[in-house]
């Protein structure tokens, strides 16, 4: 056989086959995803004082970074914070002894993501690693608790409103806490900023949608003390371990 009738069969054999697998109505090929410039992730934010809620948008600055905006919206506590009873009435409702004011944190700010692990295919997870920094609005509002007043005659007592105060008011005289609307009307702010450093894991099983998984550590960062409890120290840096669980789309 010439050489030239053999070249010929070696085409003919890998033509047939590629023509084969082509057509083949029983293998699946995945087609390769285009890039997607943008994307939009809401979540649930779990972290070592509290809890809250996270948005965030990014955009592509290649194909491996991204530029994001983020805010975040959570609950801060203060690590001696337990709740008390009254016991002397059945109804009483709990409180936290020597809390002064309940704490939120209003985060707004932008970073960087870059994927250091692409997906293999749809089943797979991509690795990111994530930072950001931004304005960390810390929100107060004062406690106020029901407080026993006694009426003049032995062991009557009528109940009274007021705002927590440690010189004043004693597990003995306290009923329980008030209405979380009482104190709405004295909120008040204290700006700060923050500092954010996590890895992102992407697992969602389609390419246009978001499933992901966030841990990492972030620090909220005051001028002064934030006044949670009375008869403690309070901090004016707040460092947290958190969780993410992330849901969105890309486009």
């Amino acid at each position: 056989m010439k050489i030239r009738d053999v070249v010929f069969v070696i085409l003919l054999v890998l033509f047939s086959g590629g023509t084969y697998a082509q057509l083949n109505p029983n293998e699946y090929v995945e087609d390769k995803p285009y890039l997607m410039k943008n994307e939009a992730t809401g979540g649930l934010n779990f972290h070592t004082s509290g809890w809250g809620l996270q948005f965030r948008r990014s955009f592509n600055l290649t194909g491996y970074k991204k530029m994001l905006f983020e805010m975040d919206y959570v609950s801060m506590k203060h690590p001696k914070e337990i709740k008390s009873v009254n016991q002397s009435f059945d109804n009483a409702r709990s409180y936290v002894y020597g809390k002064l004011n309940t704490f939120n944190i209003l985060r707004a700010g932008t970073g960087r993501q870059k994927t250091l692990f692409s997906k293999g295919d749809r089943n797979g997870i991509e690795i990111r690693v994530v930072y950001s920094g931004g304005l960390s609005l810390g929100i107060m509002k004062p406690v106020f608790l029901n407080i026993l007043e006694p009426t003049g005659t032995f062991g009557e007592f009528v109940v009274a409103t007021e705002r927590y105060n440690p010189e004043k008011h004693y597990v003995d005289n306290i009923y329980g806490r008030a209405p979380f609307t009482e104190g709405l009307d004295r909120i008040f702010f204290r700006p700060g900023g923050y500092l954010k450093f996590g890895f992102n894991f992407e697992y969602a099983p389609f390419f246009e949608d978001v499933k992901a998984l966030e841990i990492g550590i972030i620090a909220d960062i005051y001028p002064k003390e934030i006044p949670i409890m009375a008869y403690t120290d309070n901090k004016q840096v707040f460092l947290s371990f958190y969780l993410t669980l992330m849901y969105g789309r890309k486009w």
